[in-house]
């Protein structure tokens, strides 16, 4: 268990502690939906609350107020149930079957070589601190736990929204104490697919592997220039493609979507492997060192093999996937003209894959102008086209768009500054949230999103710090007993 005694927590704090360890101990990777609703409906039956289960787990909790609040409007808490599994390259973990073992370091919490799942198990871990408290003031509550967020907000748009009473929400996924959310990115998937047949080829077999990049999450960590390394092991390709023959024999980088890969593999075939050598030490020159300075971990190795026979993919194949990755465009895309510092739109190659037949391009699309995020959807199927893939688009979520009247903004702000003493910075987000599907099917919802501290989201490095948790947790509570006070 996680030692927290040192702290000396009051009984509420130490509950959404314990929520957290309880959330970490059950699998609940993005489409491993089952487990982790079965806990939330467990915890409803358990303290005699009224709760909707859906076909999609999706799981709503109804509580009436009390202690000051029974008779207030009601009031959506929000969280999502699923994270992002991701590993460090030397831990070896089954998501679907073991929990994320979690430690203290200081002030944070964190993860033995994994993500954390603190996007978004501190949420729900709040929200059921709060559905399980007796002595606290608060209004009617609609806890709404939605599944797969991370792949698509895919519980959020399927939820039946009807079912809900109140028009205000907060939602619990941002990852900055200080900074309040209101409005949000919208985003869709494109995946390309190459179909490929396969040659024989003598030479020498080389495996080309691209590590220790930062990555990060694609739509808040884009504008930090961070490498892609899909996006760089097709910059070597193509530098390989000028300059000796070779061919291509498989491509493999990245996990989930909406993370910046960090790492690629690729498996070629080569009559000289010395070319190799000397290609990417001409690459070092030009642009290698340059991405050691600002990701220092980063590294090429290669592995070269004997000489054999080798499956390799036919030469037209080849070129058409060298092809996509010079000419998709990666990374921010356009800076908003409205909100200075905020990436408009942007596009991320999150998972590339060789596959039984295919070759998969997955991109995640973000941009806060949903006539630009359809844009470059168009942009990018267009660009497959000439290069001989089917495109296939999904997953799409409208933006979240700036409410200029606000009253629970208005409300959050004011108890922020009486809480810290300082004014909290109100800003947009070039991500998604699942703000935007309820600011779209709940009319006049009036929304905004907040969170405690968190550092490397959806990267094994990911951590939650342990004060800004209790702060932000204790001002949610402030809001909700002020709220019932209007």
């Amino acid at each position: 268990m996680l030692d927290l005694q040192d702290l000396k927590l009051n009984t509420i704090e130490s509950k959404v502690f314990k929520y957290f360890q309880n959330i970490c101990n059950i699998p609940h990777g993005s489409g491993n939906r089952v487990p982790i609703a079965d806990f939330c409906e467990t915890f409803a039956k358990k303290r005699g609350l009224k709760y909707i289960r859906d076909n999609e787990n999706n799981v709503i909790i109804f509580k009436n107020g009390q202690n000051g609040g029974e008779n207030t409007k009601p009031i959506i808490l929000q969280g999502h149930l699923d994270m992002v599994c991701q590993a460090s390259d030397n831990k070896q973990i089954d998501f679907l079957t073991q929990p994320i073992t979690i430690m203290r370091d200081e002030d944070f919490i964190k993860a033995d070589d994994t993500t954390l799942g603190a996007d978004n198990g501190i949420a729900v871990a709040y929200i059921m601190a709060i559905l399980d408290s007796t002595d606290i003031c608060h209004p009617p509550i609609e806890a709404i736990f939605t599944a797969d967020e991370e792949i698509g907000l895919l519980g959020a748009n399927a939820l039946d929204t009807s079912v809900l009473k109140s028009k205000i929400m907060i939602n619990l996924d941002s990852e900055t104490e200080d900074v309040l959310t209101v409005s949000c990115a919208g985003g869709q998937d494109v995946i390309l697919k190459s179909e490929y047949t396969t040659t024989t080829c003598k030479g020498t077999k080389i495996t080309l592997k691209i590590s220790g990049l930062l990555g990060g999450h694609s739509g808040v960590e884009i504008d930090k220039g961070r490498t892609n390394a899909n996006v760089l092991m097709g910059k070597i390709l193509n530098s390989f493609n000028n300059k000796f023959e070779y061919e291509l024999i498989s491509i493999n980088g990245g996990k989930k979507p909406n993370a910046i890969p960090d790492s690629c593999v690729a498996e070629i075939c080569t009559s000289d492997k010395n070319d190799v050598f000397q290609s990417l030490t001409d690459d070092e020159q030009l642009y290698f060192i340059d991405i050691q300075k600002s990701e220092p971990d980063f590294k090429i190795e290669v592995y070269p093999s004997e000489q054999a026979e080798c499956t390799c993919f036919d030469t037209s194949t080849k070129e058409n996937i060298l092809g996509l990755l010079q000419n998709v465009p990666d990374g921010v895309i356009k800076m908003s003209e409205e909100i200075d510092g905020l990436v408009e739109t942007s596009l991320n190659l999150g998972i590339l894959s060789t596959e039984q037949g295919v070759v998969k391009f997955h991109y995640a699309l973000r941009s806060n102008k949903e006539t630009k995020l359809k844009d470059l959807a168009k942009q990018v199927l267009n660009i497959g086209d000439k290069y001989n893939t089917h495109g296939d688009v999904s997953g799409f979520y409208p933006p979240w768009e700036f409410k200029a009247d606000s009253p629970l903004r208005e409300l959050y702000k004011e108890c922020y500054k009486e809480y810290f003493g300082k004014e909290i910075m109100v800003e947009a987000i070039h991500a998604g949230l699942e703000c935007a599907v309820f600011s779209s099917t709940i009319k006049d919802l009036d929304c905004i999103s907040v969170g405690p501290n968190m550092y490397d989201v959806h990267t094994p490095s990911e951590k939650l710090s342990i004060s800004s948790a209790v702060s932000t947790f204790n001002l949610l509570l402030n809001v909700l007993k002020k709220y019932c006070e209007i």
